[in-house]
């Protein structure tokens, strides 16, 4: 008998689908949100650390690289969201084995996407791609090598990210929280080792940033799938005659994970395109480093928390719908918004109050980069208000399996307004700083809008799965 069929089935908590919702969102959210923000501090610390043994230059790479990165594994992530909205409406409908079967077809994808197709294409790639996001020579040298070891070794990264997203759909956020603070601590201890360098270990700048974080990744993975196998979680590894290649189940990952992963490209792409607006500027350099700093870092405290509320609400808003409870579902994202928008403001508060307070924790000295990450952290505070309703009620849509609007969304809010903004005002004179952190205050709003609309109409109501 194998360790799963010995270990007794863990019970799905039902209180999401019975008890009050606020109590069922914040059940979930909480330890999102906290994971998020702890692996927050984990960007905050390798920008700072390179920023100060590397220099402004350092900490450009490290953004310019994380954004292709994002782009080009978007489709893998993809399939977590398949497997999240598959999840979901199964557990509510507390049909274990479909569970089970679920984020094992999830994990053979996974791992074959990642090895056999995204790490040798990335690789070959990487060079290219940071010549189209125009990084400065001095950019992309540092740049390349980060890039490369994220490729060849993010696999474990992703294949956490899938199981936790998947425990976090069957109503478990604690374990992806405890796993996430693990992988967290565990990746700022190497990157001190790698980037500074200790005892006979040189140096490694950028590169040991990307080391830490993939060594980091694949060791917690590895633990997560060992609970997973011995049947300590609610999640469990498929018994023996039941571990083929499901492709039922695999055509539906696709067909609800595809539109959330071209959502996922259409954002990214938004936002290598605007590298490469502001790679054009006088000051290229100096705007790539207060953008790394200020959007992709210090904004995350805003977005990586608004992820955390949106992957609660999926959650909730998936398992009500499978219970056959929608209006549940209605309830669970407004009050979801709620709770988002309380954290975007206390947030964005400090962004107007201490922004070279903040821009200074990642050794950012150089006055040109203290003023334009200030001016852009002044409209970074708007923009999160907008941010958060939007990741939101994406949360309920996607859990509910409308995956298809979000992408028309992001299509137009991320790529079309943001990017045909910049493009009108590159024609009439030349681009300022201000023009791209407007672009990007526009696009979130449209976002927003769009998807308040959406919901609204209510078609995630007919949305069917199968097992």
């Amino acid at each position: 008998m194998t360790a799963t069929t010995a270990a007794p089935r863990k019970a799905f908590d039902r209180s999401i689908v019975e008890g009050p919702i606020l109590g069922a969102v914040w059940m979930l959210a909480w330890p999102s949100v906290l994971q998020n923000l702890i692996g927050g501090l984990q960007g905050i610390i390798d920008h700072a650390m390179v920023g100060h043994y590397v220099g402004y230059t350092g900490n450009a790479a490290v953004g310019v690289s994380y954004q292709i990165f994002i782009v080009i594994i978007a489709f893998i992530m993809s399939l977590h969201t398949g497997t999240g909205v598959l999840v979901a409406r199964f557990a509510g409908a507390d049909d274990h084995d479909a569970v089970n079967r679920t984020v094992y077809q999830g994990f053979l994808a996974s791992v074959a996407l990642s090895v056999g197709v995204f790490a040798p294409l990335g690789w070959v790639l990487a060079p290219a791609l940071l010549r189209l996001v125009n990084a400065a020579p001095e950019v992309q040298a540092q740049a390349l090598p980060f890039l490369r070891t994220m490729f060849v070794g993010g696999v474990g990264m992703m294949l956490f990210f899938m199981l936790g997203g998947a425990l976090r759909a069957a109503g478990d956020a604690r374990t992806p929280m405890r796993l996430g603070i693990g992988m967290t601590v565990l990746n700022i201890v190497l990157n001190v080792i790698l980037i500074r360098g200790l005892g006979p270990i040189p140096a490694l700048g950028a590169m040991g940033a990307a080391l830490g974080t993939v060594i980091a990744g694949t060791l917690v993975s590895g633990v997560g799938f060992w609970l997973m196998f011995t049947g300590r979680l609610v999640v469990q590894w498929p018994r023996a005659g039941e571990r083929g290649v499901d492709w039922g189940i695999i055509r539906q990952l696709f067909r609800f994970g595809i539109p959330a992963g071209l959502q996922g490209i259409a954002m990214n792409v938004a936002g290598v395109m605007l590298l490469r607006f502001i790679g054009s500027l006088e000051q290229s350099a100096a705007a790539q480093a207060a953008y790394a700093i200020g959007y992709t870092e210090l904004f995350s405290f805003i977005t990586w928390t608004s992820v955390g509320v949106m992957g609660a609400v999926a959650a909730v808003a998936g398992q009500n719908l499978g219970a056959g409870k929608p209006e549940r579902t209605e309830r669970a994202v407004w009050l979801a918004a709620r709770l988002g928008l309380g954290i975007a403001a206390f947030v964005g508060t400090a962004f107007l109050v201490i922004p070279r307070v903040l821009l200074g924790l990642f050794g950012m000295e150089d006055p040109v980069v203290l003023a334009l990450g200030s001016e852009l952290l002044r409209w970074l505070s708007l923009s999160g208000l907008f941010i958060t309703v939007a990741l939101t009620v994406t949360g309920g849509l996607n859990g509910t399996g409308d995956t298809k609007a979000p992408l028309y969304i992001s299509v137009v809010s991320q790529i079309i307004v943001p990017l045909g903004l910049c493009t009108l005002i590159q024609a009439a004179r030349p681009l300022q700083p201000a023009d791209i952190w407007l672009a990007i205050l526009c696009g979130h709003m449209t976002r927003a809008g769009l998807s308040v609309w959406r919901f609204r109409r209510g078609a995630w109501r007919t949305i069917e799965v199968t097992a």
